[in-house]
């Protein structure tokens, strides 16, 4: 049995712990590049507790209700890359909308708490899975930066690819460059610039 309480929390706890929200990114970037959120149910799912990060592994659970059951065909998916999937009926507590005087619990403004069946899926993750993920992924990223930085400078200078300038001859020992072998017309030999008055 799982109180909204906790789950509440975790998730508080997340974005309080800057590590443990990475690790969640990385967890999820697997679920998403593994196209797992095209089968039913699937991205209806909530994070119920986790990612707890063990020596090998990063463990999560998230929760559906009852007659939202997410398709057990995707999870073949993550078996096949090493994770193991556990699925569990449970229930939730969680305090009911206050309606009517008989929703309170007596004696408190609160109200009464309920169950709801839901479905637990605990998903354990080796760490190298997701961490291979993640760096796929800043590869993909770093390469489609490239490629674009690329497009940008090759468009912007078109002509000049297309026609290229002529070299320049190479200035005789002591000339200027540009000038001819000779130096500068009208200098004396040996590229000395000529006197003004």
């Amino acid at each position: 049995m799982y109180d909204i309480l906790d789950i509440i929390r975790n998730v508080s706890d997340l974005y309080e712990n800057n590590s443990s929200l990475a690790v969640l990114k990385d967890f999820e970037r697997v679920i998403d590049e593994l196209d797992i959120y095209a089968y039913e149910n699937w991205e209806d799912g909530e994070l119920c507790y986790g990612p707890q990060v063990d020596r090998h592994w990063i463990t999560a659970g998230f929760m559906w209700p009852k007659e939202k059951m997410p398709n057990p065909i995707a999870a073949k998916r993550l078996q096949d890359l090493g994770c193991k999937i556990k699925y569990e009926r449970s229930h939730l507590v969680e305090p009911r909308e206050i309606k009517s005087p008989d929703d309170y619990r007596p004696g408190t403004k609160k109200g009464k708490l309920d169950r709801k069946p839901i479905w637990i899926v605990e998903i354990q993750m080796p760490k190298k899975v997701a961490f291979d993920m993640y760096r796929g992924y800043m590869e993909k990223m770093k390469n489609e930066h490239q490629s674009t930085e690329e497009n940008k400078t090759g468009s912007s200078a078109p002509s000049a690819m297309a026609a290229p300038m002529p070299a320049a001859p190479m200035p005789a020992a002591g000339g200027m460059p540009g000038a001819p072998a000779g130096g500068m017309p009208g200098a004396p030999a040996g590229g000395a610039p000529m006197p003004t008055a």
